[in-house]
């Protein structure tokens, strides 16, 4: 049996909960894993999250098929929806760096589809103020706490403020 073609994205948009449980649904993800990514602190907790202590957003990292979804499609018809990214570090009731919207990407060619497909998203009028989301390359991934993962699974109608606008 042929191997899967697979791809990575690294993906904060406010809280990864509710990116995590929209995310898993699309069709062509293979896996999602909750973590904390673009700070400082090694070996973050969600503790050292809160308040902008660490400097790492909350994030999703998404694994892929190209063949089936390709990263414009999840950046355009996904990620820029799940979420408001004209909301500088915040994302509803959840404020602080912790909660920026941000695609951290893998590979250079990633970086241009980022920056193309967020001048379209904006150009688009979806939103009406300037979009904020980061385009930065990818920093050490740390997993969150294993309660955190499939959250929304384990804890239905659990908080989100994430829904496809």
């Amino acid at each position: 049996m042929a191997e899967r073609a697979q791809e990575v994205a690294i993906l904060a948009g406010g809280c990864f909960w509710g990116m995590e449980e929209l995310l898993r649904a699309i069709p062509g993800v293979l896996d999602t894993d909750v973590g904390y990514t673009g700070g400082w602190l090694e070996h973050p907790t969600y503790h050292d999250t809160h308040d902008s202590k660490s400097g790492h957003a909350e994030s999703v990292r998404v694994v892929f098929d190209p063949t089936v979804l390709g990263y414009d499609v999840l950046l355009r018809d996904w990620f820029f929806r799940m979420h408001d990214p004209t909301t500088l570090n915040r994302q509803g009731n959840d404020i602080g760096t912790q909660y920026r919207s941000a695609i951290f990407y893998t590979t250079p060619e990633q970086k241009d589809i980022a920056e193309r497909v967020k001048r379209e998203v904006q150009a688009s009028g979806l939103w009406s103020r300037p979009i904020t989301t980061e385009i930065v390359p990818e920093a050490t991934w740390w997993s969150a706490e294993g309660y955190h993962q499939d959250y929304l699974r384990k804890n239905p109608g659990g908080y989100t403020c994430h829904w496809m606008r």
